[in-house]
């Protein structure tokens, strides 16, 4: 399972829908599209200032979470971004790899 650090900006309607629904039924929206795609949500936090929620899910994969990405965004009502997290296991395995780069300009 792949987890993912979520920010989100609710925007016009979905200010509205946030404040006729509560947080706690727009939590339970995103818990029931998770499951849709296999995923489960691990935290989740309303905040003030840049981002209006954040949190933390899994999904099985990248497609997974680019489908929710999408179908959320594509409401119009919810900004959301998506930032893959890392395991420090997942950090040891990928300093041992050695992939050929140039830089700019060398």
């Amino acid at each position: 399972m792949a987890k993912y650090l979520f920010e989100a900006n609710y925007v016009g309607e979905g200010i509205k829908g946030l404040m006729r629904e509560g947080g706690t039924k727009r939590r339970d929206a995103l818990v029931e599209a998770l499951k849709s795609v296999g995923g489960s949500l691990e935290c989740f936090y309303y905040a003030f200032g840049e981002t209006d929620v954040l949190g933390v899910f899994e999904v099985p994969g990248p497609a997974d979470a680019a489908a929710l990405s999408l179908m959320i965004n594509a409401t119009g009502s919810v900004n959301v971004r998506l930032k893959p997290l890392m395991t420090p296991e997942d950090l040891d395995e990928a300093a041992k790899k050695t992939p050929s780069y140039r830089a700019p300009g060398q």
